[in-house]
């Protein structure tokens, strides 16, 4: 028999309105076959309320020199990673990036740097424009997207005269743990800030978390519904990968069925959004990266990340073709 806070769960697809917090709660207690209800109902919801699935290719555009102490992150100069360290690359090859990008189908690139962030215009700023200007001139029908920190107002009024695809500021934690589970040598208020700057200059955000940093489901959960608030437009879901050096080295593992569940309250909350699956998609699920896949997500990283491994692109193509067929009849609500 469905458990009671499924069929309670059911309304999403009538309406596409969201689940209450409550009702959240209650399917977070979920165990056994009824965790595989709840990753089918998110299945649903997400072919009902959502379109296609999103693919995007990112390039580390400048790397480590981040002063930032993010527990997580291989880029700190707090952390000793034995990253490959190097500035802002030129306009010139970031392009070469791109194409190679687009020859390959893909639709979405995104710009990465480490680092807080820019809230003046400055330098290096200005090179940044100059990258998004040449992509957007040689390759007018990729979406070139942003990941280069905290923003100001006036550097955010220079974005929103390009064509930006997305603009990617994560929160990565529940907001009120953010200074403990995240870093404290900057606050999470700034990023909500930017994010609300973008919005009002009509850039569409792409602000997501990690999940496995210490956080609980009910940290989780308040990030979903603090992102449902935000109305941002992408979604994605990090699986901590532990980087040898950053205090999170050792951090042991989650459930996958904690992270299933994870994934689909998330789509729960947020019916209609891009809910992407980004690192440890290959290196951490491995095996069971196609039943997450189902649990409400509807787009994915290719080609690697920013420190770690990822999957060629014609490899990730086959896989989502075969994805595709889980999802190819009409979805009807439930009775």
């Amino acid at each position: 028999m469905v458990h009671t806070a499924i069929q309670q769960a059911y309304s999403v697809l009538e309406n596409g309105a969201g689940i209450s917090k409550e009702s959240v709660r209650e399917l977070a207690g979920l165990s056994g076959e009824n965790t595989l209800d709840l990753i089918s109902l998110a299945n649903k919801v997400k072919n009902r309320f959502s379109s296609g699935l999103h693919a995007c290719s990112i390039i580390n555009a400048k790397s480590k020199m981040c002063g930032e102490n993010c527990r997580f992150c291989a880029q700190s100069v707090h952390h000793n990673t034995n990253v490959e360290e190097y500035g802002l690359m030129n306009p010139e090859r970031i392009l070469k990036d791109a194409e190679a990008a687009y020859k390959k189908g893909i639709s979405h690139f995104g710009i990465v740097t480490s680092g807080l962030g820019y809230r003046r215009i400055n330098r290096e700023f200005e090179r940044i424009l100059e990258t998004v200007d040449l992509i957007a001139k040689h390759i007018p029908d990729i979406n070139v997207c942003l990941s280069i920190g905290i923003l100001g107002e006036d550097p955010v009024k220079a974005l929103a005269e390009r064509p930006l695809g997305h603009y990617n500021i994560n929160l990565q934690v529940n907001p009120d743990r953010f200074a403990e589970l995240v870093a404290d040598t900057h606050d999470v208020k700034e990023k909500i800030e930017t994010i609300k700057w973008l919005k009002k200059h009509g850039i569409a955000v792409c602000c997501g978390g990690i999940l496995g940093v210490g956080e609980n489901m009910t940290d989780r959960i308040d990030l979903a519904f603090t992102l449902k608030e935000l109305d941002v437009t992408v979604i994605p879901l990090n699986v901590l990968v532990p980087i040898p050096g950053t205090p999170l080295e050792g951090q042991p593992p989650l459930p996958v069925t904690e992270i299933a569940k994870t994934f689909a309250i998330f789509r729960l909350v947020n019916p209609g959004k891009i809910i992407k699956f980004a690192a440890g998609r290959e290196t951490i699920m491995k095996d069971f990266q196609g039943l997450l896949m189902l649990a409400g997500i509807n787009g994915f990283i290719t080609g690697g990340y920013l420190t770690t491994r990822g999957r060629e692109v014609a490899e990730d193509d086959l896989f989502a073709a075969r994805l595709a067929t889980f999802n190819s009849d009409t979805v009807r609500p439930a009775p």
